[in-house]
């Protein structure tokens, strides 16, 4: 007799399986199609995550369809790791990402951000060398201050209005405590009195677009900003996603427990 959670749990795998053909075909995309160093990045770990799910979802449909108890243990086991690993990894986000929030200026449309507002773990992986270059390569790829054109934003008044991105504030304009005298959007000159302030922002900042703010500490808390949101939102759909796969291990429990039970039968009382 066909026993509900050997099929509900092929079913169920089923729909894995073709969400991994999914996640692939984005890490395939961003390996051919994308012309950007940090979307090319993130090209082998969503196909990594893609051909993991691949490998366990056919185990789990040749272990609770064929009934081969084998195959379920090393799904189950596979999936143990996975809700581990993604229950670790929502939690250490959370924890990261606790503190951080934006300073309000009076004024102006945008708020401002200091790298110091942040966890010391993510001050540490923004303030590594590589890993910053990497992030900076990125964002004048991504032409995050692209936008800013004199024609938009004829006048200081209508720029500080304007609401701008924490990755925009952060790395397009130098910080508002500097005391810059606004031009354009990308072009302030050095107040006559003299640079407000000592921060190591304020003599950062340059005029050549192709430097603005990027070596900021105002621009990686920006890009941290950017990211807590981005990871909190990616954490909240872990989060329904470990749910998901707690029930699917549970019902493959109970598919382990009916192979086990026929397996048993068939030995002792000729059962099929």
């Amino acid at each position: 007799m066909a026993r509900i959670s050997n099929g509900l749990i092929g079913f169920l795998n089923i729909l894995i399986l073709l969400f991994s053909f999914v996640v692939i075909g984005v890490g395939a995309y961003f390996s051919l199609q994308s012309s950007a160093d940090c979307e090319r990045f993130l090209q082998w770990p969503v196909i990594i995550i893609g051909l993991f799910l691949l490998v366990v979802s056919l185990f789990g449909i040749l272990g609770s369809c064929y009934r081969i108890s084998f195959f379920l243990w090393i799904y189950l086991f596979a999936m143990f790791l996975l809700i581990l690993a993604m229950l670790f990894s929502t939690v250490f986000v959370f924890i990261v990402t606790n503190k951080g929030v934006g300073d309000v200026i009076s004024g102006r449309g945008y708020k401002e951000y200091r790298l110091g507002d942040y966890s010391s773990w993510l001050q540490k992986e923004v303030g590594n060398y590589k890993t910053w270059s990497k992030i900076e390569s990125c964002l004048r790829t991504a032409k995050v201050c692209h936008g800013f054109t004199a024609k938009e934003l004829a006048s200081a008044n209508e720029f500080y209005k304007k609401n701008l991105s924490p990755t925009q504030s952060g790395c397009c304009k130098p910080p508002t405590y500097c005391g810059y005298d606004y031009v354009n959007a990308t072009y302030w000159d050095t107040p006559k009195t003299g640079i407000k302030s000592t921060d190591v922002d304020c003599k950062a900042w340059s005029n050549d677009q192709e430097k603005l703010c990027y070596g900021c500490n105002s621009c990686k808390a920006g890009v941290l900003a950017t990211m807590k949101t981005k990871w909190k939102e990616i954490a909240i759909f872990n989060v329904v996603l470990i749910v998901f796969f707690v029930f699917v291990y549970t019902v493959g429990c109970c598919a382990m427990k009916n192979n086990r039970s026929d397996k048993y039968k068939r030995q002792f009382y000729g059962y099929r």
